[in-house]
Parts: C-alpha cells; sequence; structure tokens
C-alpha cells in the first residue's frame, strides 16, 4: 500500500483523537484492498469505520483491534439485513416517549485530554462551587470549538489540495504577543473588561476590540457571553482591529449523532443512528397523523382563556383526533402575583383548579394525552434561575388527582420520542436578547430578527448566550441548557410574534400567546417533524 493511503488512514483517526497501531493500520489496509478501494475513495471508506469505532462504549484512544473487526462485520451485517431489523415489531409510542426534567440530565463534561465527553461522578447541586462555574463555561467554549475544528472550513482534506492554502487557522490570544500588524482569525467570548470596554476572551487570554472599521456583521445577534469567531489586526496599542465576526458554524444532528450517538445525554437510554433512521420510517408510517399541542401564556386568570380551551378540546372530539401531547407553557397569570397578595396567590390557586376540572370533564381527552405545564418568568416556582423547577406542588393538587397523565416540568424541558428530541423553553429571549446586543447593532426587519434570533442560539448550542449576570443560571445545571447535539425541534416560547423556521435540519417555532380573542397555538407532527400554526376564534356569542 502505498505512502499516502497510510497517511490518510492515520489522519482520519487521529481526527476522531485515536491512534493506530501497526496491527489495526495493517488490517485496514487490507479491508481496503479486499474491496478494491480506489484511492479517491479511501477518505469516504476509512471515514465510515472511524466514526463507527468512536461510537463504542468501550473505544479506546489506542485502537483496539478486537473492537474495530467488531465495527467492521457490524457495517457489513448491517448491509445485509437492510431495514428488516424493525420492520416486523409492532412499535408502542407509550414505551418511547420520555419526559427529561433538566434537573434529570447527567452532566457530561467535556475532556481535552480524551477528546471525548466523560460523564460526571459527584451529586449534582443547586448551590455549585466556584469550580462549577468555570466549567459551564469551559464546556461550552470547548464544544463548540471542537465542532469548528471538524468544520470543513477550518479542517483539511488528507489528500492534497489547493483548498489547503485558504483554510482558515484559529490562533490563541496569547500568540498575539509581539506580532502587532498581523491579521488573525480568533475564537472566544464576548464580554467587558472592569473599565467596561468589550473585549474577547479565551482560554488563554483577553484582548480588547475596536469595531471602528467594523461597518456590519454577520448574520445573527450578538450579545455579552456569545461565542464569536473575529477576524482584524492586532496593533501595538494592544487592541484587536475587528474587521469581521461572525458566529461559529452550526453543527447538523446528524454529524453530532454520527460521533457521539454512543452518549447519552438526556439520561434516557441512547438510541444509535442506524435506530433513528429506523424509527423515522415507522414513525411517517405508523403515526403519520399524529401531533403534539403547544400553548404558551396560558393566562388561567383571563376570562376568555378556558373557553378557548375548552373549543379546542371540542374540535378534537367533533374530529375525532386526540393529539398525544398538550404542552401549556406558562406565564399561567396575566400579571406578576404581589408580594404577599393572598387574593392573587388564591386566584392563581383557583385558575389551575378550574384548568383540572376543565381536562376532567372530557374523558377521552383525560385518558389518552399527555399534559405538560412548563412554568413562565411570572409563575410560582422553588427558584427563579434558569433552569426553572416545576410549579409548585401547592396549586397543582387537583389536577394531580384528576389528570392521569400530567407532568409538571422544568423549564427548559425536553420530549424524547423515539430518535427525536424537543427542547422546550418559555422565555422571552427575542426583548432580552435586544437589549443585550454589543457591538454592531443590525439594522433589519421583522422576520430577520426572527432568523436572526433562531441563528445566533442555535450557533451557540445554548438557549441563554448571555453573560450570568444578564441572565443567572444553577451552574451545575448549566447542561440542561445546551442544544448540542442539535435538537430535532427546539419550542422558543416567547410573547413575541408568532414564527416557525427550519435551521440546519432543526425546526425552531414560538406558537404565540394564547390570549385575545383570537387563540393561536402550534401543532407540532413527529413525522414530518414540521409545526403549523394553529387559530381558534372565539364567537360574538361566547
Amino acid at each position: 500500500m502505498s505512502e499516502a493511503r497510510k497517511r490518510t488512514i492515520i489522519q482520519i483517526f487521529r481526527k476522531y483523537s485515536h491512534s493506530l497501531g501497526p496491527e489495526e493500520l495493517a488490517f485496514l489496509e487490507a479491508v481496503l484492498d479486499q474491496h478494491d478501494i480506489a484511492d479517491e475513495d479511501v477518505e469516504l471508506s476509512i471515514e465510515l469505520l472511524a466514526k463507527e469505532y468512536n461510537k463504542q462504549d468501550d473505544a479506546l484512544m489506542k485502537v483496539s483491534l478486537p473492537v474495530l473487526r467488531r465495527v467492521y462485520e457490524a457495517l457489513q451485517d448491517a448491509g445485509e439485513q437492510g431495514g428488516q431489523q424493525y420492520a416486523d415489531v409492532a412499535l408502542d409510542p407509550e414505551k418511547h416517549l420520555f419526559f427529561v426534567d433538566a434537573f434529570e440530565m447527567p452532566l457530561w463534561n467535556w475532556s481535552m485530554e480524551r477528546g471525548a465527553f466523560e460523564k460526571a461522578s459527584h451529586a449534582l447541586s443547586a448551590l455549585g462551587t466556584a469550580e462549577s462555574r468555570v466549567w459551564a463555561v469551559r464546556n461550552r467554549l470547548n464544544i463548540i470549538r471542537q465542532t469548528i475544528l471538524r468544520n470543513e472550513h477550518f479542517t483539511p482534506s488528507t489528500l492534497p489540495t489547493r483548498d489547503r492554502e485558504r483554510l482558515l487557522t484559529i490562533k490563541s490570544t496569547k500568540q498575539l504577543l509581539g506580532r502587532a500588524g498581523q491579521r488573525f482569525l480568533l475564537f472566544g467570548m464576548l464580554s467587558h473588561t472592569k473599565e467596561g470596554k468589550l473585549c474577547l476572551e479565551d482560554q488563554d487570554g483577553v484582548v480588547e476590540l475596536d469595531f471602528a472599521l467594523l461597518d456590519q456583521p454577520s448574520e445573527g445577534l450578538f450579545t455579552e457571553g456569545s461565542f464569536v469567531l473575529v477576524e482584524g489586526d492586532y496593533t501595538e496599542d494592544a487592541t484587536f482591529i475587528v474587521i469581521a465576526i461572525g458566529h461559529p458554524p452550526c453543527e447538523s444532528r446528524e454529524t453530532a449523532r454520527s460521533i457521539y450517538g454512543h452518549v447519552d445525554f438526556l439520561g434516557k437510554g441512547p438510541t444509535t443512528p442506524a435506530e433513528d433512521t429506523q424509527y423515522a420510517i415507522r414513525i411517517q408510517e405508523d403515526f403519520s397523523h399524529m401531533n403534539f399541542f403547544f400553548l404558551s401564556d396560558v393566562w388561567l386568570d383571563h376570562p376568555d382563556t378556558l373557553k378557548g380551551l375548552g373549543k379546542i378540546f371540542d374540535n378534537c372530539m367533533d374530529n375525532n383526533f386526540i393529539p398525544k401531547v398538550i404542552v401549556l407553557c406558562g406565564n399561567f397569570t396575566s400579571r406578576g402575583i404581589a408580594q404577599g397578595n393572598s387574593r392573587d396567590i388564591q386566584q392563581y390557586h383557583e385558575g389551575f383548579d378550574a384548568l383540572a376540572d376543565l381536562i376532567a370533564s372530557y374523558p377521552v381527552i383525560t385518558q389518552g394525552t399527555h399534559f405538560v405545564l412548563v412554568p413562565g418568568p411570572l409563575d410560582l416556582a422553588v427558584n427563579a434561575i434558569l433552569p426553572r423547577r416545576p410549579l409548585l406542588s401547592s396549586f397543582t393538587a387537583r389536577l394531580k388527582t384528576k389528570v392521569p397523565r400530567i407532568h409538571f416540568a422544568s423549564n427548559p424541558c425536553r420530549i424524547k420520542f423515539f430518535g427525536q428530541e424537543i427542547v422546550i423553553f418559555r422565555e422571552d429571549m427575542m426583548a432580552r436578547m435586544l437589549r443585550n446586543l454589543v457591538g454592531v447593532k443590525p439594522a433589519v426587519r421583522n422576520e430577520e430578527l426572527k432568523r436572526y434570533l433562531v441563528q445566533s442560539v442555535l450557533d451557540q448550542s445554548h438557549l441563554t448566550p448571555l453573560t450570568n449576570n444578564v441572565q443567572p443560571v444553577l451552574s451545575e445545571y448549566d447542561h440542561a441548557l445546551r442544544l448540542y447535539p442539535l435538537p430535532t425541534a427546539v419550542v422558543l416560547a416567547d410573547k413575541y410574534e408568532s414564527y416557525r423556521m427550519t435551521y440546519e435540519g432543526c425546526h425552531v417555532f414560538n406558537p404565540g400567546s394564547f390570549v385575545g380573542r383570537s387563540f393561536e397555538f402550534s401543532s407540532y407532527k413527529p413525522a414530518t417533524r414540521e409545526s403549523e400554526a394553529c387559530v381558534v376564534d372565539m364567537d360574538s356569542e361566547d
């Protein structure tokens, strides 16, 4: 075998933080020869083997020959068996439907030494420690950084091409010293110095940013706490003149799952990418009419809210269309509850009791639908810091008694349905992000703002790309706000107007507020992985 082919094999496994010994290299060479793989196809073939090896629970940094053989044989068997593995098995959706609380998700830290995720062994605490606050930020930086280095614009092909000369190379702030007048590409977090000047901070240091020559940044919203790529010139007065700034490239769910498919991020048992593909086909065939309803700002103190919910239930019964899941997001009150105001608290309690009576009056829906209640910013929960714990149990006793399939979720929370992951987050993110913009502020229209918000949140792989002083987060549960791997869908429930769009294969939508004369909400269909807007118009006599 030529040296070029050997070098290709070694470099691809090194890309996934694995090293090959002589026996493993000889085995791979024999596989390529056995299947008559041409030189131009070596990279693709070895990439497939390296990805599958990386998914194994017993995969070591030094590649194990028995594990490598097992991976190769499994790929051979998969090609022969095709999609028959689940074809004859009846699927019960109840056994594949999980509601994941933010405080039940295991913590996976990124290990720079292993180049992989490691599960935290200690019990998590809401109090946190100084070390956990550092790890929360460091995990965000390292997770995004490893996706950048895997991106085609930053990772060279193993074959010599002209494109190698155009590759972008990320430098560290410590590499700026003594190199004034040169141009660099940096990656780090936007923050402010003690003097209030905007700077870029990475794991090695800080550099002050000068936006005087930047007319317009790339698409997205840039806030303090965002991780960004910045290109510019380093000056003798130790400032960095920015000529371009942008969010890191977003990695698709398929790419991330192909590498970390063996990691159980949700704590409900992992599924392999192959199983996800098979499940997606079966969902389209067997559950094509299944729907999840999402409602936000369900003000139980508003006189028409229960009428609107009743009309939804009536329409479901009239059309024999029972949704599998109905998610009700707060706020469940139209105004904040004054401290010590017993009348407001009593009215808040009565609202949940009335909701329980309404749901119980529809026995078919009560028995067949899962109800999920997610607290909003004004709702009464144990804590106000993200992630928020579920609604106080003292207000929900009647709901627990009358609605058997009721789930009091944290904010955010997640739904795992077969291989799909749906993130639900109730926060007024549009207003919060716009209030905290730094650097150059984009002059864009309404529709572009929606796209910028979605793009910024997904590119940052985090629901709140803000500093802790702007949006406090429980440091040991910061992982519950991660968006890596990219979910199937994200519900950004916001008082802002309703929207829906798909970015990098992830469907993001805001169901809008369930208030007013026209009650709007969203219906999500797992078969198509898309949502649609729904409106209940109240008749004048209602």
